[in-house]
């Protein structure tokens, strides 16, 4: 019962008709609720591209990817308005774990490290997107820089993931391999993000210095 649960393939398969609009929930609760972090955000996506170009969800690829990223962006934008409501408070309540005082404050200071582009990187850490908008809400980041890198964040996450799907769901085998290991593959685009990003800091930082 909780593999077909937490199996994306299944979830598609046994939805028929309205396979499109269970994905599209999927996505607004695992990036706008924090209980969502139990969902399976990117293989979902990668196997929405996969069974896609298969005709299993037959509905036309643009609207795949239009509606699956209303759903990102709807989200994350749900996420942000219960932490800058509920405030630290929903944080407060452990002092360790994944959603308490501890972990907001570390957020905090990755948010005041690299930005709002944070919102962006976030999209493609499981969990981490989770927790990012919540935290960006309680944190107060300024709403309008927050919506821009929320919708830059939830069409590239969603834009990138669905397309691998549908192009290599056409090679025999690679499919399977690639939804095996695409967290692992997601997270080494970010550890490659953010080390860039942090050469140039660090780069800008000894310019100053030495200015």
């Amino acid at each position: 019962m909780i593999r077909g649960i937490l199996d994306p393939q299944s979830i598609i398969e046994s939805s028929g008709p309205w396979g499109l609009l269970v994905v599209c929930a999927i996505i607004f609760v695992e990036t706008g609720l924090l209980i969502g972090f139990v969902l399976p955000g990117d293989t979902l996506l990668f196997f929405t591209g996969v069974l896609t170009f298969s005709g299993v969800l037959d509905v036309p690829l643009p609207v795949v990817i239009g509606a699956v990223i209303v759903s990102a962006v709807l989200g994350d934008q749900l996420g942000y308005l219960i932490g800058h409501r509920a405030g630290p408070a929903v944080f407060e309540r452990k002092q360790a774990g994944l959603i308490s005082k501890a972990s907001l404050e570390r957020t905090n200071a990755f948010f005041a490290k690299y930005g709002a582009r944070t919102v962006t990187i976030a999209r493609f850490v499981p969990v981490v997107r989770t927790i990012a908008p919540v935290a960006a809400g309680a944190a107060r980041m300024h709403y309008r820089r927050f919506l821009i890198y929320n919708i830059v964040g939830g069409a590239a996450w969603t834009l990138l993931i669905i397309v691998a799907g549908y192009f290599l769901g056409q090679i025999p085998g690679v499919a399977d391999f690639v939804s095996s290991y695409i967290d692992i593959i997601l997270i080494g685009i970010v550890v490659l993000s953010v080390g860039s990003l942090a050469i140039n800091l660090l780069r800008q930082r000894r310019k100053r210095s030495t200015s």
